[in-house]
């Protein structure tokens, strides 16, 4: 049956600016085929080793975490400014963020949610905060840590099959959880290269998301008494988004992994095993197969690279064309996080182009 989607202009939901540092207070503009007003920004430097910066408006501007550090929720008044009508804008950064270094090259990942309006939220037994785009199922949510097994709700009307959670408050290891890791006990850390761990019920209580609520466990990480959480939590939307996993060969001739769309953005993880990254490819940086391998990782400052770590992508997924035990291990698992720059066929039956 062929792909469908009810999401026909993944810009909507979903861009990637590519940009210049000025060194100077400057607006970022989008130019994907819709406006796009961003309520969840991860900006990081493409040409020199610097910290990813993680922005949300239900936070608000100059608030900031890092996915490659457990430090704790910081405020610079000189990082992203605003949430604007088509993008944002940044400070006059003096390198201390890096989202705006003079003649440094950047990337920003953007998606939307509901343009800054939150609402409280009482499905689950500790009252959240959160900010919901339904149609393209992203929730961010906030709440106060108790110490205690709970639940929170998150308002996607579906089940989250992604979650990324870091403790504001305290300096800790971020929490991940993905519906294809063992089961719900298990964990990683965005922060960190470590395979999956079980985590008993210290992070997700060992049971999964429902269509109201995410179960919370006793741990920091998650709930830590009177500290302040933060969730971004995505629900899979066919034609747009894709949460899944795949097994690699550890052949140039890797696997093929189908998402119903052409990718724009591809996040993957080894789970099996200790010792291999997170890492982004997008079609922005990276635009033409044979994909020449430019990547960045979400668990560290390294700069952007581009050998060896190499997957086109298709019309309808993406294929894996390196034998690096980093992304294709022999027998090895691996998870992965996609959004769409095209649906493969559109709710009007258009379907999308090989690059």
């Amino acid at each position: 049956m062929a792909a469908f989607t009810t999401i026909d202009d993944p810009s909507a939901h979903f861009q990637i600016k590519t940009y210049t540092g000025t060194g100077a207070t400057q607006s970022i503009t989008n130019d994907g085929n819709s406006n796009l007003k961003p309520d969840f920004v991860w900006i990081k430097t493409r040409s020199v080793a610097h910290w990813h910066n993680l922005f949300d408006s239900s936070r608000g501007a100059t608030k900031l975490v890092f996915s490659n550090s457990t430090t704790n929720e910081a405020t610079r008044s000189t990082s992203l400014t605003s949430f604007n009508t088509d993008g944002f804008t940044v400070g006059a950064d003096t390198v201390g963020t890096d989202v705006n270094g003079l003649n440094r090259t950047h990337v920003a990942w953007q998606w939307k949610a509901n343009g800054g309006t939150t609402s409280s939220n009482t499905a689950g037994t500790i009252t959240s905060t959160v900010q919901v785009n339904t149609t393209a199922g992203l929730s961010i949510i906030t709440w106060t840590g108790t110490g205690s097994v709970g639940t929170i709700g998150h308002g996607l009307g579906v089940a989250p099959t992604f979650l990324i959670v870091k403790n504001r408050t305290t300096t800790l290891d971020f929490a991940v959880y993905h519906k294809n890791m063992t089961d719900a006990g298990y964990t990683l850390a965005i922060n960190s290269d470590d395979g999956q761990l079980d985590s008993g019920t210290n992070r997700w209580n060992h049971t999964a998301p429902t269509s109201s609520v995410i179960h919370i466990g006793a741990g920091q990480q998650t709930n830590q008494s009177s500290n302040n959480m933060l969730c971004y939590a995505f629900a899979e939307k066919k034609g747009y988004s894709k949460f899944g996993k795949y097994v690699g060969n550890s052949s140039t001739d890797g696997p093929f992994v189908y998402t119903g769309f052409k990718p724009a953005f591809v996040l993957q993880k080894q789970i099996s095993n200790n010792g291999n990254g997170w890492f982004i490819t997008d079609s922005r940086r990276d635009p033409f197969n044979a994909a020449t391998g430019k990547y960045l990782r979400a668990d560290e400052a390294g700069a952007e690279a581009g050998t060896g770590k190499v997957i086109d992508l298709l019309s309808n997924g993406f294929k894996l064309r390196n034998s690096d035990s980093a992304l294709n291990g022999s027998g090895h698992t691996y998870i992965y996080m996609a959004f769409a720059e095209n649906p493969f066929v559109t709710s009007t039956g258009v379907p999308a182009c090989a690059r």
